[in-house]
């Protein structure tokens, strides 16, 4: 869940700048991933929009996701998957503008994601709304089979409307 020291951490790692915990995060996140045998080959984090990859200068899910694919042993792509255009902050969204702010807003590289297993990841997950539109643009450019992985899961208390 995404409270206490989770919740700090990714804060953190986020909007300080703390970029050694996206290590301590992927060592973490090895074992448990290992053991549920999902045959990944190809790792991609959730891409930023380019204003908030200006503004931040990293993606904070990058750090957690290329450590995660060198333990492992698999392919790592930040480029595989981009933002096809810029979408607003989720914050404050209600599920079902989440899902329409995320709509169509990412596209794969058939060239990278063709045929392969991926592990599509990113930080939080509140709807899932933005696992979704990432995880279809990847399968629409030829992935054979798509498996999401967030450090954290916001709950309702967290300023989610269900509207």
């Amino acid at each position: 869940m995404f409270e206490g020291p989770i919740r700090h951490a990714l804060h953190k790692l986020k909007y300080r700048r703390n970029v050694t915990l996206g290590d301590a995060l992927a060592g973490h996140l090895n074992g448990y991933v290992r053991q549920l045998g999902w045959p990944i080959d190809l790792v991609i984090p959730v891409p930023l929009g380019r204003q908030r990859m200006k503004e931040r200068g990293y993606n904070q899910i990058g750090l957690v996701a290329l450590p995660m694919a060198v333990m492992s042993n698999w392919s790592y792509s930040s480029r595989a998957l981009v933002r096809a255009r810029e979408t607003r902050s989720q914050v404050g969204l209600t599920a079902a503008e989440r899902k329409t702010n995320v709509s169509g807003a990412f596209s794969a590289d058939s060239r990278c994601v063709s045929g392969r297993t991926i592990l599509l990841m990113d930080d939080v997950a509140t709807t899932g709304a933005t696992l979704s539109a990432a995880a279809s643009a990847l399968l629409d450019g030829g992935a054979r089979a798509v498996y999401g992985l967030t450090i954290a899961r916001a709950l309702p208390h967290h300023g989610l409307q269900q509207v």
